[in-house]
């Protein structure tokens, strides 16, 4: 015989099953964006509050404030708001819009005129500012220096490479860039960009000014890391600031936003280094 008795979805020793099943975060074929969510939060290195980064319609991110606040209380030159995951300026002519995070930052100065609301939202950030220090879960970061420091080798820590008809700026040394794509535990993946078997870009001397209608510097050539004349593909996982891994994985979603950005010689003028760097041996123009 058979016991006739209705499942209760318990283990056969009739313990309770406390294991939820995992569900997989998954990206919209048509989204913009194919950041996660999840991805896109993180904590101020100045004051340790709470950011969420957006990608703006030229793919730079922004950090806003996480919570809105009322459309009257915030000068029109601040006012952002969303739309299919992208931060546009200026508002939605809705009660409520988006603020950046510069603004309302308890270790910064506002760009604009704040009022008496705006005033008392950076109080509350910077009490929990405090009480973060006290409590030891956040320690403010040290001032960054005047000028981008270089190593031994004369490398810049932050060098302009040119890929893909253009030239960008990285946030990191390339051999400190990380792939931006999530692992199967669902972390951020740990490899570099700049993967010893593939092909090796090359250093070289170029016009510092290679955009179309931007004016022309009397600093004349400039160290370049060019990556133009690699295959498209391999140019395009720069671009995207992936490994080779998950370069060829379309499924895999981005846990960060990638961290190029549009090289203006006027803006980036302390990124401009003159002389190549010093090759190592066996490493000539590499890396």
């Amino acid at each position: 015989m058979h016991p006739n008795t209705l499942s209760t979805g318990c283990p056969r020793d009739g313990s309770p099953r406390t294991a939820r099943p995992r569900r997989p975060l998954r990206v919209a074929a048509a989204s913009p964006s194919r950041l996660l969510r999840t991805g896109q939060s993180g904590h101020c290195r100045r004051c340790g509050n709470r950011i969420d980064f957006y990608p703006r319609a030229d793919q730079r991110p922004i950090a806003l404030h996480p919570a809105e606040l009322a459309t009257a209380h915030v000068p029109a030159a601040c006012r952002w708001h969303l739309s299919c995951g992208i931060a546009h300026p200026h508002g939605d002519r809705s009660a409520w819009c988006h603020i950046p995070h510069t603004m309302l930052c308890p270790d910064g100065t506002p760009t604009a005129p704040t009022g008496p609301h705006l005033e008392a939202v950076r109080r509350q950030l910077a009490v929990r500012t405090r009480r973060l220090i006290d409590t030891g879960a956040f320690t403010p970061a040290p001032a960054p220096p005047s000028e981008p420091p270089a190593s031994a080798t004369g490398r810049p820590a932050r060098p302009v490479v040119q890929l893909l008809l253009g030239r960008y700026l990285a946030e990191t040394a390339l051999a400190d860039l990380r792939c931006v794509a999530q692992t199967r535990q669902r972390r951020r993946c740990p490899h570099p960009v700049l993967a010893p078997h593939t092909p090796q870009g090359v250093w070289t001397l170029l016009p510092a000014s290679p955009q179309r209608g931007q004016l022309a510097l009397p600093t004349g050539l400039m160290a370049v890391y060019d990556l133009s004349r690699l295959p498209y593909d391999e140019q395009l996982r720069w671009r995207t600031q992936r490994c080779p891994d998950h370069a060829a994985t379309q499924g895999a979603a981005d846990l960060a936003l990638a961290g190029w950005q549009v090289f203006d010689p006027l803006l980036h003028t302390a990124h401009i280094h003159t002389r190549l760097p010093h090759p190592t041996p066996g490493q000539r123009g590499k890396a």
